[in-house]
């Protein structure tokens, strides 16, 4: 048995990991970590766990779990495990840190949009981005993963095939984004309050918001070459989810007869069955269907398609998953599973709920 602890369990990504791993038939949680909840039982902090979790909430030495346990996952803001982590926690045990610490390779670019200083930039050389469809073999052999943000793994699993076989101009690249209240994390703020967000629908962190540069680092690794792109976020008044509506200008080539051909709906599609043909938890949808949130709620799965607009010579590429699931929890018990050389998908086959 593997034996896991998890600081920050009583976090909604926190939450989303007991669930998952509660159920993983190769997994024993060890330690529930939260600094607000020390020495209260778990089940009495999520009553869903009543009867199934009855440990108590322990404190975040990461040195002590680091002995206990065999993977440590960090559900924690931006800086904590960064501030945490040195050579003896990494030699005793894997680290999977769901926070931003080790996902962006530019000290000084985190440094910027994050506005604190990294505690710990020894290890971001060493720390694999684990977004397992693009960096599988490299997760399999890392101590350190750093797991994406939501809005980064949707908009690059939507994007990333396109880049990769040239199809679309860089420069072009926007994305429009929403995202259910759950990806605010739980803490009291006034902005998440239900009278605000109930019956409403508004963008935030317009041209500042911090997943953009983690966005453009990894559509950059695809494409070849650096981009720039316009990333906006919306909050819309539902629990979980995430919608990305992405648009770019497809590549023509030139015809003998001096006009401009673009690329097919055949020739689009070839791309993306090239990348998630064999992927179990991308779904290249049926032509014409458009993602929905709906349809991936609780579960493991990202749901991905497309649409040219022969108008304008443009792609509209678009995905829909669930940000606690596969935007955090999930997409960390997936890297973990091939940390320890088990199969991808253990504890992850999870049939979307509906309603």
């Amino acid at each position: 048995m593997i034996k896991a602890g998890i600081i920050g369990a009583t976090g909604y990504a926190g939450g989303e990991l007991v669930r998952l791993l509660t159920a993983h038939p190769d997994v024993e949680i060890v330690w529930y970590g939260s600094r607000s909840y020390i020495d209260k039982k778990y089940y009495e902090v999520y009553k869903n766990m009543f009867q199934i979790v009855d440990a108590v909430c322990l404190d975040d030495n990461m040195e002590e779990l680091a002995k206990q346990a065999d993977v440590i996952f960090t559900a924690t803001p931006q800086g904590f495990c960064a501030s945490l982590i040195n050579e003896e926690i990494l030699s005793n045990a894997k680290l999977v840190d769901l926070s931003a610490d080790f996902r962006i390779k530019d000290v000084a670019t985190y440094e910027k949009w994050y506005g604190i200083g990294h505690k710990a930039p020894q290890y971001i050389g060493e720390a694999v981005y684990g977004l397992c469809e693009i960096n599988r073999e490299a997760v399999k052999n890392a101590r350190l993963v750093a797991n994406p943000g939501c809005y980064p793994t949707c908009s690059t699993l939507s994007i990333y095939p396109l880049l990769k076989e040239g199809l679309i101009d860089p420069s072009t690249v926007i994305i429009d984004a929403k995202s259910g209240t759950s990806g605010a994390g739980r803490g009291a703020k006034v902005d998440n309050l239900y009278c605000e967000v109930n019956e409403n629908i508004k963008a935030y962190g317009v041209a500042n918001h911090r997943h953009t540069p983690e966005i453009e680092e990894q559509l950059s690794l695809a494409a070849g070459e650096e981009m720039l792109i316009n990333f906006t976020p919306h909050l819309v008044p539902m629990n979980r989810g995430i919608l990305i509506t992405a648009y770019a200008s497809l590549k023509s080539t030139l015809q003998p007869d001096g006009t401009r051909a673009f690329p097919s709906y055949e020739e689009v599609r070839a791309a993306y069955d090239k990348y998630y043909d064999k992927e179990k938890f991308v779904r290249v949808l049926d032509k014409n269907v458009c993602p929905e949130t709906k349809w991936v709620e609780g579960s493991n799965y990202v749901d991905v398609n497309f649409k040219i607009d022969e108008r304008t010579g443009r792609v509209i590429m678009m995905g829909a998953m669930d940000n606690l699931v596969k935007g955090a929890a999930g997409q960390a018990v997936q890297n973990m599973n091939l940390m320890f050389g088990l199969p991808e998908t253990k504890g992850l086959e999870l049939v979307p709920m509906f309603p």
